[in-house]
């Protein structure tokens, strides 16, 4: 599964790339996370704002930091 996180540097683009990695850790999944700042790129996935979540591809959240359990079940890790 491929995690990307999209933001220029934002605290919330921040806050939510720290989750998504420590949730990842703390759960044992098998996550690749990527930082996507480049403007260009970002807007390319038609987010009007920061942060956004792209999972495979498919926008998930945008704009906001979502809570950990709906992240968990996002990344396939919900109990």
């Amino acid at each position: 599964m491929k995690v990307r996180v999209l933001g220029s540097g934002c605290t919330k683009c921040k806050t939510l790339e720290e989750r998504v990695r420590q949730l990842i850790a703390k759960n044992n999944l098998n996550v690749d996370v990527e930082k996507v700042t480049d403007l260009k790129e970002i807007m390319s996935y038609g987010i009007l704002s920061t942060p956004g979540l792209v999972i495979d591809g498919v926008v998930k959240s945008a704009g906001n930091v979502p809570k950990d359990e709906q992240l968990l079940e996002w990344m396939g890790g919900a109990k």
